[in-house]
């Protein structure tokens, strides 16, 4: 019999504890690992392979305290510090996790572990190139290695190739057909092609291999609501929660579902998981004056209120001012360089600050996005009265003018704005695919710009929009009609003045919508069937902007009914002005 604590002994030990782990025994191989600790703090395998077994049973942090401890007795090992590296990346510390892969790499050039984990932190960490070029490094020298074929899918996604993005999830589910991780992301990628159907047969294969991946169970919902099913969405958000409770991106797709069936309390308490998401967290603004959400009096107290996200963000909330303000607070508004001018004079707002230049001092802040919340709104409390947002006097005046000289001896016509598409963040592949949906090209609204009685006026903005309608009038006569002066407005102010003097606005969901609405300018609002949450459901009408109209995608993708849909309107406008 081996001494206790001796070499031999030890080795008994660590053959055992092996064999244990290998027959799936992992309590009583943990239990022999630690035996060896006991005897011998500082036995590299048995720390290491400890780490391993703590990697395996989900136990990240314990698993990086052994495999560092390991390291320090022995730094030469590339498996351990590779199982680091994906330690790292499951605990979302991805700058570390890619150190440790490099060294791993350094060690053992080629070695495929390594590459997959180091292809998962460069995608983490937003280089989505060089995270491709890893796996690809990983599947040359293993083609058969089912787990880089996934996470490659996911790289893809966010390189905007989704259909290459299905066949890399293919080869994954080739090697192992019951993969439950690539089934969803196979899943996601058929839902980036607008495949809702064939999103969730993956999903559904997904969650028959392994019920409790809740990650399906959240993009099953997406789905569902790509589907126009509602009830059945929140329903699996509800079992993505019951297995992951603190998922920000469940909690936040739950949020925009019960905002979308105006069910807002719930919703917007749900909102406030979005300062937990990875894309939204970095906005996050920190101040010694604590949060307000409507918890606190504010009668002779200065608050901050501060725009987030997106210009139509803050072109729709920058209305709460006045309802703070009616609570005795000094209201204290930061806004964005663009909607400095047009907001100027907003009802409430005591001092107006442009994002970027130095704040007074307050007593207590709100992100604007937190105000329904913070005041309790309901469909029937929505402070829905407007204009609350006008055109300065004399830059509408101006714009008058120039289009009274513009149609001089023309017959009279109904003066209409056209916005098509929605700004582009190919940055950000979730906003990517937003944008995607809900723009079109100039030349799909060609039937609009057809109707007779109109005098168009082109509200997009950019160079693409140049391109797009000079490309248009050399092939499409009613497009040399539309007057396009863009290149001179230089923020919302001055679109505002142009708006002022038109009879209606017709966009996609962007922020000139939201300007047109606040302005009490009639705008219709071509809505893809994903509808952003403020346009809720169903309705042709909106609680948020009494002026404005929607018209929407009676399936996911068909625009051409919705342009049906507004050149019928406006013909019929035209009849009703002309009659």
């Amino acid at each position: 019999m081996s001494k206790p604590g001796s070499p031999r002994h030890l080795d008994t030990l660590l053959r055992e504890a092996v064999e244990l782990q290998q027959n799936g025994a992992s309590a009583e191989a943990e239990t022999v690992y630690r035996e060896i600790l006991a005897l011998r703090p500082r036995h590299f395998d048995a720390l290491q392979l400890l780490g391993a077994l703590a990697l395996q049973t989900g136990r990240y942090e314990e698993g990086v305290t052994m495999l560092k401890k390991a390291l320090e007795i022995d730094p030469r090992q590339a498996a351990v510090h590779s199982n680091l590296a994906f330690a790292l990346n499951a605990l979302g510390r991805h700058d570390a996790a890619l150190a440790a892969a490099n060294r791993a790499l350094t060690l053992k050039s080629g070695f495929v572990d390594a590459l997959n984990n180091q292809g998962t932190a460069l995608a983490r960490l937003h280089r989505p190139d060089d995270a491709l070029a890893s796996f690809d490094k990983a599947l040359a020298a293993q083609p058969g290695f089912a787990e880089a074929w996934n996470n490659r899918s996911c790289v893809l996604r966010d390189l905007g190739r989704p259909q290459e993005a299905v066949a890399s999830c293919d080869q994954a589910l080739a090697l192992r057909p019951n993969y439950a991780e690539a089934w969803s992301n196979r899943g996601n990628a058929l839902s980036d092609l607008n495949r809702p159907l064939e999103a969730q047969a993956s999903y559904e294969r997904a969650l028959a291999a392994a019920s409790g991946l809740a990650d399906a169970w959240n993009n099953l919902g997406l789905t569902y609501v790509d589907l126009n099913r509602h009830a059945d969405a929140l329903a699996c958000y509800e079992r993505a929660l019951a297995l992951a409770p603190d998922s920000p991106e469940t909690h936040w797709n739950r949020a925009l579902c019960l905002l979308q069936t105006g069910e807002l309390t719930a919703g917007f308490a749900e909102y406030e998981w979005r300062w937990q998401r990875p894309r939204i967290a970095p906005s996050l603004r920190q101040f010694d004056a604590p949060l307000w959400l409507g918890d606190t009096p504010l009668a002779g107290k200065t608050v901050l209120l501060h725009a987030e996200q997106g210009l139509g963000d803050t072109l729709q909330f920058c209305r709460y001012a006045g309802l703070v303000s009616a609570q005795g607070a000094r209201v204290v508004l930061e806004v964005q360089p663009e909607l400095t001018r047009l907001l100027s004079g907003l009802e409430g707002v005591d001092e107006l600050v442009t994002a970027g230049d130095p704040l007074p001092a307050f007593d207590c802040h709100s992100p604007l996005l937190s105000l329904p919340l913070a005041l309790r709104t309901t469909i029937d409390t929505i402070p829905a009265r407007t204009p609350y947002l006008r055109a300065q006097r004399d830059a509408s005046a101006r714009f008058h003018a120039r289009i009274e000289a513009a149609l001089a001896g023309s017959p009279p016509a109904v003066k209409v704005g056209l916005v098509w598409a929605g700004g582009l963040r190919p940055h950000v592949p979730e906003l990517r695919k937003n944008d995607a949906r809900r723009s079109l090209s100039f030349e799909r609204f060609a039937p609009i710009v057809e109707v007779p009685g109109v005098q168009f006026f082109s509200l997009q903005k950019g160079e693409s929009a140049e391109r797009q309608l000079n490309a248009m009038r050399e092939r499409h006569e009613a497009s040399r009609r539309v007057i396009d002066w863009t290149g001179e407005l230089t923020d919302f102010a001055d679109t505002a003045a142009l708006v002022d003097n038109l009879d209606l606005v017709i966009s996609v969901d962007t922020s000139t919508a939201h300007l047109a609405g606040a302005m009490n300018k009639p705008v219709w609002i071509l809505n893809r069937l994903d509808t952003c949450w403020r346009w809720m459901l169903e309705r042709e009408d909106s609680p948020w902007y009494p002026s404005a109209r929607l018209f929407r995608q009676p399936a996911l993708g068909d625009w051409d009914s919705v342009i049906e849909s507004v050149t019928q309107a406006l013909r019929s406008l035209v009849d009703a002005r002309a009659g």
